[in-house]
């Protein structure tokens, strides 16, 4: 979450698809309702501005390109998206996540509050899986205010939350019908917020972000569901919790947290396909940090660190998403105002070399991830209001620009359902 000037804040409204408006059906153009739609749908989280006549909400910027959750066909052979429809939500539904059948979708609703709740919320969609079409289950607190971030743990029965703004996490049960209930915990982060200089920022760098409080940016089980980890940019932390899967409870591991170097700012992290390599990318450093991961005790061991941007690089930059290729030989990572995705060969023992960038084709690219085939990658470029779609050379990890673009009002996030 990049927060360079308060000014940049309003205060938007709760959308009133939230209360039960009726939701657009992903039909493609001339088809008839029923009719089967493309077998590849992908989902596309914005930054959203509220309906009219609705509770005043506040969210973080930048506010209101986007129209809720964007829905479009994919093209498998040339990665190009048509769109199909849009669930409308005026709560920024920045990150989303679907479940293991790919029959739920929940999306964090970055909101700090709605109404007198001083909360933001998280939403739970059934998927059709004859259409890729959404109908909202049922919205619930996030336990916390401004959640970014939302993942469905392996054990399929709980969804684990970060809340940015209220700098905690939480843990909210997935009922059977896959409705979510209330929090059945809440950790509330704490500790020396780490100083507003980087220190592995760039020269020239005015990236200060998030280190004027407690930020938690993301959370994610580890592939065996013992552990869910999460970080706080703020506090320079990734903390690591046992994890109660009978009652959805965290518990402090030991050592409870690692630390990176102060200022840097750690933001997302990605597991290797091993499970034994834990890649964390620091928004206000520039850096990738290779972690060795002991999946027996939860603990994370720093190896090596890298930089994000080429050689000779002056001036400011944020980073934003990590991803590790599924055959795991490559490493990419979001830099925003340089507006590049760098590309990290992976050696054999897990270390990162610089072999290269590709500009996004547009302005502050937010997350980007791959299709279920790994051989195009789409860029969520949050100021330039676009998609845009890259083929993946996965020999040599380079990313071709297809000349493909979607526009989408503030995109923050896509993930797929393949209905083959």
């Amino acid at each position: 979450m990049t927060r360079r000037n308060p000014s940049r804040r309003s205060f938007l409204k709760t959308s009133t698809a939230l209360a039960g408006t009726p939701l657009l059906s992903p039909f493609l153009p001339g088809t008839e309702p029923g009719e089967v739609a493309a077998p590849l749908t992908a989902y596309v989280g914005t930054f959203s501005s509220p309906l009219r006549d609705t509770l005043p909400t506040q969210v973080d910027l930048p506010p209101g390109n986007g129209r809720g959750i964007h829905l479009f066909r994919v093209d498998r052979t040339t990665g190009a998206m048509t769109s199909i429809g849009i669930v409308e939500m005026g709560t920024s539904p920045s990150c989303l996540a679907l479940n293991a059948t790919g029959t739920r979708l929940y999306s964090a609703n970055e909101t700090d509050r709605v109404g007198d709740d001083k909360q933001g919320t998280v939403s739970a969609f059934a998927v059709n899986r004859a259409d890729g079409s959404l109908e909202l289950l049922d919205t619930v607190g996030s336990g916390g205010a401004g959640p970014t971030y939302v993942s469905v743990h392996p054990g399929g029965r709980h969804l684990l939350v970060a809340n940015y703004f209220g700098g905690s996490v939480a843990v909210l049960p997935i009922l059977p019908d896959g409705r979510l209930g209330d929090a059945s915990d809440v950790k509330v982060d704490a500790g020396t917020v780490g100083p507003t200089r980087a220190t592995h920022a760039p020269p020239g760098s005015f990236a200060i972000s998030g280190h004027d409080r407690t930020h938690a940016h993301m959370i994610q089980a580890d592939p065996s569901g013992r552990f869910v980890l999460h970080v706080d940019l703020g506090l320079d932390k990734i903390f690591i919790w046992r994890f109660n899967d009978q009652h959805g409870v965290l518990a402090p591991n030991d050592p409870r947290s690692v630390s990176l170097p102060p200022g840097d700012g750690p933001r997302h992290f990605h597991f290797h396909p091993n499970g034994r390599w834990f890649y964390s990318i620091q928004e206000e450093g520039s850096t990738v940090v290779l972690f060795d991961y002991d999946s027996a005790s939860g603990r994370l061991s720093a190896r090596q660190t890298i930089s994000t941007l080429p050689p000779g690089f002056a001036g400011t930059n944020f980073c934003s998403e990590i991803l590790v290729s599924a055959d795991g030989r490559y490493v990419y990572a979001g830099n925003r105002l340089h507006d590049s995705i760098a590309i990290l060969s992976v050696g054999s023992d897990g270390r990162l070399t610089f072999v290269g960038e590709e500009w996004t084709r547009g302005d502050y690219p937010r997350s980007f991830a791959f299709d279920p085939t790994g051989r195009f990658l789409y860029c969520c470029n949050q100021r330039a209001d676009a998609m845009t779609v890259f083929r993946v050379d996965r020999a040599t990890g380079a990313l071709s620009f297809t000349g493909h673009y979607a526009p989408v009002g503030n995109p923050s996030v896509i993930v797929f359902l393949d209905l083959a």
